[in-house]
């Protein structure tokens, strides 16, 4: 990518190709300290429910994924501290991780 003025010889980088991680506390929390908060995006013409920020170990993350995605029939994934589930399954979600305790916001 080129910008305007830049100087080439002095390790020029692009700016917007760098992102910064998410900031994440790194303390694990059981499920009634998690104040959840839903969303829905479009991608590539399909809907997406994005739920979170958990704070999970990788282990005890991986297997709540593995459950809901069962117990909703859907697929899924964890992106950095949030869920991501294919499809418009916000109810359905909620039910499930309220029966697990988790709270909402």
């Amino acid at each position: 990518m080129f910008e305007m003025g830049a100087k080439f010889e002095s390790a020029w980088e692009s700016e917007n190709k760098k992102r910064k991680p998410a900031q994440s506390s790194g303390e694990i929390l059981p499920p009634e300290k998690h104040h959840l908060r839903f969303s829905r995006e479009k991608r590539r013409g399909k809907v997406v429910t994005l739920c979170g920020p958990f704070s999970l170990d990788k282990k005890e993350g991986k297997n709540l994924l593995a459950a809901l995605k069962k117990e909703l029939g859907t697929g899924g994934t964890f992106r950095g501290e949030n869920l991501e589930l294919q499809g418009e399954c916000a109810d359905a979600l909620r039910k499930a991780l309220g029966k697990r305790g988790f709270r909402f916001r």
